[in-house]
C-alpha cells in the first residue's frame, strides 16, 4: 500500500491538470450568488469547496488507487489509521474560501504529494489570475501563465542589504507579526491570500514570509513543495524543515517561509531560535 508506481514527472504533469479541472468547477460557482457557511473552526465554507474536492479525490483515486489522500473537505482521518501511510495525498480543493467570499481572486486549488513526512511534489492552480505554480522534488520549480509558456523559477538571490520584501496576508493580521516587522526594519510589504504567499517567495517576487498565525497542514504542503523545489526553505521557528502528517493535530507550527539562510531572517526578525 501506499507505493508511488508513476514517475515523478508523469504524476506533476497529471497534478496539473487535475488541479486545472477543480478551477473550471470552482469558477462556475464563483460567478454564482453562492452561499457561505461556517464550519467547526468558524471558517468559511462553500458549494465550491466540495464540488473541486469531488472532482480531485475522484481523479486522484483514477490516478494512483493505492494512495490515500487526506483533503480538509474530506472525510477525517485519525493519526491510528493515517501514521502508518508512507505516501499519501494532502489537498486543499479551495485555499482562501475568504478570499473567494470577497471576490479578491486570490484563491488556489493545492494539491501535494507527501513521502516520508516530506512534500515531494505540489501544484497550486489560482483560476482567476491564470497562474499556476508546480514543483517536485530533483525536478525543480515552474510557474506558467495564461500569457506565458511554463518556465523555471527560483528563489531571489538579492545581496542582504537590499530591502527585504515580505508578504503577508490580507485577512490574517496578528499583533505579534507588526512587533516582528519593526524589529526587522524597513521592508516592502507584499499582501497576498492563500499559499500563493508562498509562491511569491518560490519564484523570486518576494524575500520572505513570515506566519505567526495558525495554518493547517493542506495549507502549505503544495506550496512547501514548490519553495523547496525552488531553492526555499519552510522552517518553523527553531529552523527546522517542516513536516507533515507526524502528529494527532493537522495545525502547523509558526514557521517562516525564505529564499537564503533561515536562522538569519529568524534573527533580523527577532524570532530569535535559541529562544524557541
Amino acid at each position: 500500500m501506499s507505493d508511488i508506481d508513476l514517475p515523478i514527472d508523469a504524476l506533476l504533469n497529471e497534478t496539473r491538470n487535475i488541479a486545472r479541472e477543480a478551477g473550471d468547477a470552482i469558477m462556475e460557482i464563483y460567478g454564482t450568488r453562492f452561499a457561505a457557511v461556517e464550519k467547526d473552526d468558524h471558517s468559511p465554507l462553500t458549494e465550491a469547496d466540495l464540488a473541486a474536492h469531488r472532482i480531485i479525490s475522484g481523479r486522484l483515486r483514477e490516478l494512483t488507487p493505492d494512495l490515500p489522500l487526506l483533503s480538509e473537505e474530506g472525510r477525517e482521518v485519525t493519526f491510528v489509521e493515517r501514521q502508518g501511510w508512507p505516501a499519501y495525498w494532502l489537498v486543499d480543493p479551495l485555499d482562501g474560501t475568504r478570499e473567494f467570499v470577497k471576490r479578491n481572486g486570490e484563491f488556489t486549488v493545492n494539491i501535494a504529494l507527501i513521502q516520508n513526512h516530506q512534500p515531494l511534489l505540489g501544484v497550486v492552480w489560482s483560476p482567476v489570475l491564470e497562474r499556476m505554480y508546480s514543483g517536485a522534488r530533483n525536478l525543480g520549480a515552474f510557474r506558467e501563465t495564461s500569457a506565458s509558456s511554463r518556465a523555471p523559477i527560483r528563489v531571489s538571490e538579492r545581496p542582504p542589504q537590499s530591502i527585504p520584501r515580505v508578504v503577508g496576508s490580507r485577512s490574517h493580521g496578528s499583533e505579534r507579526m507588526q512587533v516582528a516587522l519593526t524589529t526587522l526594519g524597513p521592508h516592502e510589504l507584499l499582501p497576498m491570500g492563500s499559499s500563493l504567499k508562498l509562491c511569491l517567495v518560490a519564484e523570486g517576487a518576494a524575500d520572505l514570509y513570515p506566519r505567526l498565525g495558525p495554518t493547517s497542514e493542506w495549507d502549505t504542503a503544495a506550496a512547501h513543495a514548490i519553495v523547496t523545489a525552488a531553492g526555499g526553505h519552510v522552517v518553523d521557528l527553531s529552523g527546522r524543515e517542516l513536516v507533515y502528517n507526524t502528529r494527532e493535530s493537522l495545525l502547523n507550527p509558526q514557521f517562516l517561509v525564505c529564499a537564503g539562510e533561515p536562522r538569519s531572517w529568524l534573527e533580523r526578525l527577532g524570532l530569535n531560535p535559541e529562544s524557541h
